[in-house]
């Protein structure tokens, strides 16, 4: 009888833990056998458990999932599962010793396939960011905040160009509710929770 695939989950949020872990228990021949909130637990529990795949998040109090990859990608396969989806995360990771990268909203059928894939030495990818690696080889910029909508990235780089709420609503014809709603949207969706942090995110990507 084959060995089992060993598994440790490393992620701050344990509802998503907790989500994972049971995908994982319809997978015939796979073992969770650790759990780690952060990455430095995550370095601990490889060392000492050796298990052949890594499911890792990339941002995580008290230890990073960059600096977790870079210990342990040789000595464990790396599938990153993030809600992170800009080059910089992406191509950091990949650097970094990462063999896949899926985002949290992936669907269960093909999250089970990614798991399969890297922990048999193969190297997968979402869809969404397949497409952005092909973008960025075939000399494409890719863009840079895909889940943003038409209106939301022109209230975003109206922002990124300093411009005021006020003065938002006046250019797109907005009333203020609107633009605050455009605004929050625009902070739930690039992970951030000022104005200036976004504004620091659009710049960064050209944007404003």
């Amino acid at each position: 009888m084959a060995e089992p695939i060993t598994v440790v989950l490393a992620d701050d949020h344990p509802m998503f833990r907790k989500g994972l872990r049971a995908l994982l228990g319809t997978m015939p021949g796979i073992e969770v056998v650790g759990e780690a909130t952060n990455g430095n637990e995550a370095i601990a529990l490889v060392e000492r458990l050796r298990p052949r795949l890594v499911l890792l998040d990339l941002q995580m109090p008290g230890g990073d999932g960059l600096s977790a990859i870079r210990r342990l990608s040789g000595s464990a396969h790396i599938l990153v599962v993030t809600m992170f989806e800009d080059d910089d995360s992406v191509f950091a990771a990949l650097r970094a010793g990462a063999r896949g990268y899926v985002l949290k909203d992936t669907e269960d059928d093909e999250m089970a396939r990614a798991i399969r894939a890297v922990a048999n030495g193969e190297a997968i990818y979402s869809p969404a960011i397949a497409t952005r690696m092909m973008a960025f080889f075939a000399g494409r910029p890719a863009d840079p905040f895909p889940a943003l909508t038409a209106s939301e990235r022109n209230v975003l780089e109206l922002m990124a160009r300093g411009l005021s709420n006020d003065a938002i609503g006046t250019r797109l014809s907005l009333s203020p509710k609107t633009v605050r709603n455009y605004v929050s949207n625009v902070f739930g969706k690039l992970h951030v929770a000022s104005r200036a942090e976004a504004i620091v995110r659009a710049r960064d990507a050209g944007i404003g």
